[in-house]
């Protein structure tokens, strides 16, 4: 059972009306994301995961959807402070800053130990490149700041997580 599907199973089985701690406590126990049920300010009649997961993005900018992704991507995720996805064959790590208003990609040390290159492979790097991304010396990997100081967009995090999973899988699915 996915993540998503254990969520909604789970919401299903409450009775009456379910609160803002109880969908926190859910996604805390299947997610490990800790959000502040203060807020959330749910307290009403059951709703659908679907919904639940549509208002947390809504309202924390943490896509669970999204998140459920990528549970067998080779990613790592931390993001609002916290590890959101991390396993220790990942192969890339991506690190939002405050706010989701910069993205850091690196490779991990097992990326690194199992192919001996100790930078993102090339492809990605022409992809992140292509998406506004520029290598930072500092960072050791590739980073993006969005101009408007705004959080960087569903669809950008997005396609920055298509580039990272398409490289994954045409050249290293068997890491």
């Amino acid at each position: 059972m996915t993540k998503v599907e254990l969520m909604d199973t789970q919401l299903a089985s409450y009775e009456g009306k379910l609160n803002s701690s109880e969908i926190c406590r859910v996604v805390e126990e299947i997610f490990g994301f800790n959000l502040d049920p203060a807020q959330l300010g749910y307290n009403g009649d059951p709703i659908s995961g679907a919904d639940i997961r549509k208002l947390i993005n809504q309202k924390f900018g943490v896509n669970l959807d999204g998140v459920a992704s990528l549970e067998k991507a080779k990613i790592s995720l931390y993001s609002k402070g916290q590890w959101v996805v991390r396993n220790e064959h990942d192969l890339i790590t991506v690190l939002t800053g405050t706010g989701d208003v910069d993205v850091k990609v690196l490779p991990t040390a097992y990326f690194m130990e199992q192919t001996g290159i100790q930078e993102l492979p090339n492809e990605l790097q022409q992809s992140l490149t292509s998406l506004g991304y520029s290598y930072d010396e500092e960072v050791g990997g590739y980073y993006y700041s969005n101009p408007s100081g705004k959080a960087v967009p569903d669809a950008f995090k997005g396609q920055t997580i298509g580039a990272i999973v398409q490289v994954i899988q045409q050249r290293y699915s068997d890491l």
